[in-house]
């Protein structure tokens, strides 16, 4: 189904698209509202799966560096435009090996929707070669955030991450939809990896581990079908398909800064 945002996105300035995006998507997203509880000050983010660029440019605020890799050649051409001078911005898809990857895409093959992904699904019909690389041969520092929106592809991600996650211990934003798979396999890594969930339903940080996340978005599935506007436009109607994980015994909070450079 083409949202009103998909339809309109292509045909927009790109500097008006990057502000209404900017200003709509801390609506639909709120956890974005919310960095200062895990992103703290300086350091490197990283942003996986770009799209338009809402959390390239806020996290351009934080940290010093922002690497953002997108992998549909005409939203990265975009994102490179409306970025800021601390962000890069690689066309690729990151997975757990380097070389060339197949991503789908929903039928008209230009990925406005963002639901693009290595894994295909039912929704997509146009197959598409890009790039891809595993974060690890970034060879990244001082990595505070990695921030993961890749529609399925969760798992190739963070395997291909591993020696980041190990290194430098940064909190990791996921999107996670039991519509699109099944949520065991990542929440069972990231746990044996020493990391613990969190979710923002309404005001307040709640642990993954009193919060049933699968039930939630089996109650409020229907949510997840509106588009950008009409989910920001009804922010008390939430769908949570997203979660915070923090190392253990670290909580969402105020953060300390982190390193500069």
């Amino acid at each position: 189904m083409m949202t009103l945002a998909s339809r309109l996105g292509p045909h927009l300035p790109r500097r008006l698209l990057a502000a209404a995006t900017d200003l709509l998507y801390p609506h639909f997203e709120p956890e974005l509202g919310r960095l200062p509880d895990f992103c703290p000050l300086g350091g490197t983010a990283v942003d996986v799966g770009g799209w338009y660029g809402p959390w390239t440019r806020r996290l351009a605020r934080r940290a010093d560096r922002v690497v953002t890799i997108e992998p549909v050649p005409h939203l990265a051409r975009r994102l490179r435009a409306t970025a800021p001078p601390n962000a890069e911005v690689l066309q690729a898809a990151a997975s757990d090996h380097s070389g060339t990857a197949t991503l789908w895409l929903p039928p008209g093959g230009r990925g406005d929707r963002g639901v693009s992904s290595l894994v295909r699904r039912e929704m997509h019909q146009t197959a598409l070669d890009v790039p891809c690389l595993p974060l690890d041969e970034l060879g990244l520092t001082g990595v505070t955030l990695l921030k993961i929106d890749v529609d399925g592809g969760e798992l190739a991600v963070l395997h291909g991450a591993a020696a980041t996650l190990a290194r430098e211990r940064p909190a990791l934003f996921v999107e996670l939809e039991l519509r699109i798979q099944p949520l065991g396999p990542v929440l069972s890594l990231l746990s044996s990896l020493g990391y613990a969930g969190w979710v923002l339903p309404a005001r307040t940080w709640t642990p993954l581990a009193d919060f049933d996340l699968a039930a939630h978005q089996r109650r409020t599935a229907h949510v997840a079908e509106h588009g950008l506007l009409r989910r920001s436009l009804a922010p008390h109607r939430r769908y949570v398909n997203s979660v915070l994980f923090l190392p253990a015994g670290r909580r969402p909070g105020p953060a300390a800064p982190g390193p500069r450079g």
